[in-house]
């Protein structure tokens, strides 16, 4: 051992999405709880300040708010729990970060959004990218006030781009 710090790197991913504006109301669909389940699922919820709870698909993820930043910036932690895991439980996975960036697109009525998560386990890597593809085409389907097919359309589709097996996936 030297003692001297050492540089390591994480798997992370990374999505660019230009979306139908205003920035207000793609804000919304990130942080109202009467919005998020059309994109994130049924019993999702944040409390729209720092240190607010975090919980989406009804408890099989949970964080807290590290930045509440309306209408530009939101960051969460982000854990993952078995269904029906106790309040006091601990996840089994690596808490990781979630950072929505909205900015204002190059057309008046577009707003780009940058989305990071990080860290990635390698064995999650591609389910994940698959994952996070589906929530975003599900979020622009309401941002273009399309009607949302089911999740698992999404993820058949999406699962041929990042190689994923739906019928084996990583735990």
């Amino acid at each position: 051992m030297s003692g001297k710090g050492e540089v390591s790197s994480v798997n992370c991913l990374t999505f660019q999405r230009v979306l139908p504006g205003p920035i207000e109301r793609v804000w919304r669909h990130l942080t109202e709880t009467e919005l998020l389940p059309s994109w994130f699922g049924g019993e999702s919820a944040i409390e729209p300040r720092p240190g607010g709870a975090v919980r989406l698909m009804g408890g099989h993820i949970r964080g807290l708010v590290t930045q509440w930043q309306p209408p530009h910036r939101l960051v969460y932690t982000w854990n993952v729990f078995d269904p029906g895991a106790a309040a006091d439980a601990v996840s089994a996975y690596p808490e990781s970060y979630l950072t929505f960036l909205l900015q204002p697109g190059e057309a008046a009525d577009r707003v780009a959004l940058t989305f990071t998560h990080l860290p990635i386990p390698p064995p999650f890597t591609p389910q994940s990218a698959m994952g996070w593809h589906t929530m975003l085409d599900m979020l622009t389907a309401a941002l273009n006030g399309e009607p949302i097919a089911e999740r698992a359309e999404y993820m058949r589709k999406n699962a041929a781009l990042y190689g994923v097996d739906l019928e084996n996936l990583a735990r």
